[in-house]
């Protein structure tokens, strides 16, 4: 079982790099976030920096995080403004699933993604946001969001869904 291989909790300080790379790994060059401010995210709000770790390896197998805000929508602006933190915020704005490949097609992202939710819906959150290209849509509507469509985003020069999640 997903749960008993793999340890889901906060970040750790000395894993903010594990994190960068994995994200400089799994997405193209256009749409990756910086290793800098990868590394600040997981600083400024560890507790919005969701980590599996193998329990045999001790790598970070994969993770997710975000940024709480008051906001309705997604802006490009939360992938490098960490200032936008509002750590009594009402949604969280989902910022990168990151899996690192040799653990990808193992369910890992389905369970990160539930555990986030569970634990944020938890903490009395009212939303998840994120965007992600169309060929994902499908697989985030079967975590349970939905697509509003054309995101105003840009990211990467890219043309990016809008989806939430009501927790």
């Amino acid at each position: 079982m997903i749960t008993e291989r793999f340890e889901f909790r906060d970040i750790r300080p000395d894993e903010r790099d594990q994190a960068a790379e994995i994200e400089q790994i799994v997405f193209p060059p256009n749409e990756v976030v910086l290793p800098d401010d990868v590394r600040e995210h997981a600083e400024v709000a560890p507790d919005l920096f969701l980590v599996a770790v193998d329990r045999e390896t001790g790598l970070v197998a994969g993770f997710l995080y975000g940024l709480a805000t008051d906001e309705q929508s997604f802006r490009d602006e939360y992938f490098t403004d960490v200032s936008l933190y509002k750590p009594q915020g009402e949604n969280i704005v989902l910022l990168g699933l990151d899996v690192r490949p040799e653990y990808q097609g193992q369910g890992l992202g389905r369970a990160i993604m539930t555990e986030y939710s569970r634990r944020e819906k938890k903490k009395g959150r009212k939303r998840l946001i994120l965007t992600c290209l169309e060929n994902l849509v499908g697989m985030y509507e079967k975590f349970g969001f939905v697509d509003l469509g054309i995101s105003g985003s840009s990211w990467g020069g890219e043309e990016w869904h809008e989806m939430v999640k009501n927790l």
